[in-house]
């Protein structure tokens, strides 16, 4: 899984967003990511599956695997239903 072209991450306001680019733009596409979520959008900019997210999450926070595998779980979800997913 990889993300789709046409999103900028940034940080405005101390705060990491996520902004639509292109000719269409769909602010409501604009989203705020925390900390893990800005680490992993980053690793989703290269073809990765859910596992190797997890073991990347094992790998930068001190958290468990079953706390790893829900987190990502539910942020790659609410990516696919939300479109950014290619």
């Amino acid at each position: 899984m990889k993300l789709k072209d046409g999103f900028l991450l940034r940080t405005v306001a101390g705060q990491t967003v996520v902004l639509p680019t292109g000719d269409e733009l769909d602010l409501n596409m604009m989203i705020t990511l925390n900390d893990t979520g800005k680490f992993l959008w980053e690793r989703l900019n290269e073809d990765t599956t859910e596992d190797a997210l997890v073991q990347a999450l094992l790998g930068e926070y001190d958290v468990d695997e079953a706390t790893a595998r829900i987190a990502v779980s539910n942020f790659v979800k609410k990516l696919s239903e939300n479109g950014f997913l290619a």
